[in-house]
């Protein structure tokens, strides 16, 4: 039986003396869940767990794209599409797409991720050569201007090497290097960080019926086995980042269990994204029809990943959740 071990992750001054730090950030844990498929969880003392897994879970973070990964930072969304969910057509202009990049990082973005292709469900697969067209030339005129990391957000491997020869510096694979084989390649050959996220399905059917035997523990091991994968293919496993995917692929109740169960993935050793800004889900929850009536759920989704220990929330509204995640790392962060 295969076990898995999820740190129960704590925040605030209070810190008792057997706490560990989880991924050597401001978060800490000093007991973990026990979870196994068709099993109750339990829950343990820290003694009870594998010397490697706590090693997974404690060590620190390397630097990604420059960035520091022992507090959360903010990951600014721009979408130069016409059709994304939230945002599609206000930055479809290069010009406009380039003011706002600007914007989001005087709100306080610690990186930037560009897209050209909507992975909204029910998006159709962009053209390769539109979609550079679309990215790397707002790549190119923010970093002419900027030295902020840049992400480019696309599943092909000439948009990711067109992105790169215009200056992005970390890959984000929403298909984790499943849709084409040769962007492992191509990342691997850059030396750039990637983030591999679990999708069930292409966007245009992903959200058709999706099904799992365990959300939480079924979107670990494919987690898993494409660390695995991008580490055959040369990559850095100190270099990867991973996504449990919200949305994509998933119900209300699968959202979640995963939102739920968000500290597990630290066993795997690798940094977190947590992209949740302006989904279905928050207003299924909180009210909010348009995409942009769910900012406050969207904080709130946020924070709750921050206290979990995730090191990059990928946003769209980068003010508010920066406002809200300093106020946070200003009233718990133990070594203030």
């Amino acid at each position: 039986m295969t076990q898995y071990y999820q740190p129960i992750v704590r925040v605030g001054v209070d810190r008792p003396k057997d706490a560990l730090p989880i991924a050597g950030g401001w978060c800490w844990f000093n007991e973990v869940m026990v979870r196994a498929r068709g099993h109750a969880p339990i829950i343990t003392t820290l003694d009870a767990v594998p010397p490697e897994v706590i090693d997974r879970i404690t060590a620190a973070r390397p630097d990604i794209s420059g960035m520091a990964m022992g507090t959360p930072k903010v990951m600014g969304i721009l979408n130069v599409t016409p059709d994304s969910f939230s945002d599609g057509g206000r930055f479809f202009d290069s010009a406009r797409a380039v003011e706002h990049a600007i914007s989001m990082q005087a709100d306080g973005a610690a990186i930037l991720d560009i897209g050209g292709e909507s992975t909204r469900p029910g998006a159709e697969t962009v053209d390769v050569a539109e979609e550079i067209a679309r990215t790397a030339p707002v790549i190119a005129a923010i970093r002419n201007g900027s030295d902020v990391p840049i992400s480019i957000d696309t599943r092909k491997a000439a948009v990711a090497q067109a992105a790169i020869d215009a200056g992005a510096t970390l890959i984000n694979d929403v298909a984790a290097f499943g849709y084409d084989p040769d962007l492992a390649q191509v990342t691997a050959q850059s030396g750039l960080p990637v983030c591999l996220m679990h999708a069930q399905g292409t966007p245009d059917v992903m959200q058709d019926d999706p099904r799992y035997d365990d959300v939480v523990l079924d979107v670990y091991d494919y987690l898993a086995e494409r660390i695995a994968f991008a580490v055959a293919a040369g990559i850095a496993r100190d270099q990867i980042v991973i996504d449990p995917g919200i949305g994509f692929g998933k119900t209300l109740s699968h959202n979640l269990s995963l939102l739920r169960g968000l500290s597990l993935f630290h066993a795997l050793g690798c940094p977190i994204l947590l992209g949740a800004s302006r989904k279905k889900f928050i207003g299924t929850l909180g009210g909010g029809t348009d995409a942009t009536d769910r900012v406050a759920g969207s904080v709130s989704v946020a924070l709750h990943g921050a206290r979990q220990g995730v090191q990059l929330l990928r946003v769209h509204d980068t003010f508010a959740t920066k406002q809200a995640l300093d106020l946070e790392l200003a009233i718990n962060k133990a070594d203030e």
